[in-house]
């Protein structure tokens, strides 16, 4: 059943913008380092980032992921969740045979096959950019598969915030005002304190504690999700 939500979802998604914000966040950072390195190639190339140059278009490009992975859970989540709200949908989707854990499981499912899809053009495109500038040096495809999909593993906690805040609040206005926030403040995270979650994505861009900043992601975003789906078993929100 799980699986005939998750294609419902997807399909009423097909009418709106979101598979565009998909798009658009991955390409526009990829056509950012495309005019950084366009415009000062000479400079960039033989002299910066001369040792290891894939290795410096994959930085620049690392640095903008935590506050693009969290604007675009905000405005993934908030689409997803307006569909029902907007259309005043909750009612009908509500009465179907599954368990309102199955419904918030599927939101959920949905906007992560959204992210992982964001992550992987980013990493294409930038492969893609680098060919493209004949950039010197064998290509890190390691580095080039993981520079956007560990910051956003890193980010987990945001996207149970949200799922959860956007599925239960009728007003879309609060969690996006904190969405943005959050990724406003991420642009700072390299001197937030390590324990504060906001600065985790901009900590693993940085090769800081990785692997253990991403547990710590997953493990406070699965009692997040917890937590939500068991508020939105309970409470009337159709």
């Amino acid at each position: 059943m799980i699986g005939k939500l998750v294609m419902s979802d997807l399909l009423k998604m097909r009418r709106t913008g979101i598979w565009w914000v998909v798009w658009i966040g991955a390409l526009g950072l990829t056509g950012m380092q495309a005019l950084n390195f366009g415009l000062r190639y000479d400079y960039l190339v033989r002299d910066v980032y001369a040792d290891d140059p894939w290795r410096g278009l994959i930085s620049s490009n690392a640095m903008f992921v935590p506050i693009a992975i969290y604007l675009a859970m905000t405005l993934l989540m908030s689409m997803i969740a307006n569909i029902e709200h907007k259309q005043n949908a909750w009612k009908q989707t509500l009465a179907l045979p599954v368990r309102r854990s199955q419904v918030f499981a599927s939101k959920f499912i949905c906007s992560f096959i959204q992210l992982l899809a964001a992550c992987v053009i980013l990493s294409v495109s930038t492969g893609v950019l680098g060919l493209l500038l004949q950039l010197q040096g064998p290509i890190p495809y390691l580095e080039l598969l993981t520079f956007g999909f560990y910051p956003m593993l890193a980010s987990l906690p945001m996207l149970g915030m949200m799922l959860w805040m956007t599925l239960s609040v009728r007003n879309q206005a609060i969690p996006i005002t904190l969405g943005i926030a959050a990724s406003l403040i991420s642009m700072f995270g390299a001197v937030l304190p390590d324990q504060i979650p906001i600065a985790w994505p901009s900590l693993v861009v940085r090769g800081e504690s990785t692997f253990t900043l991403i547990g710590l992601g997953i493990a406070i975003f699965a009692a997040l999700y917890l937590l939500g789906s068991i508020h939105f078993s309970r409470k009337d929100v159709a």
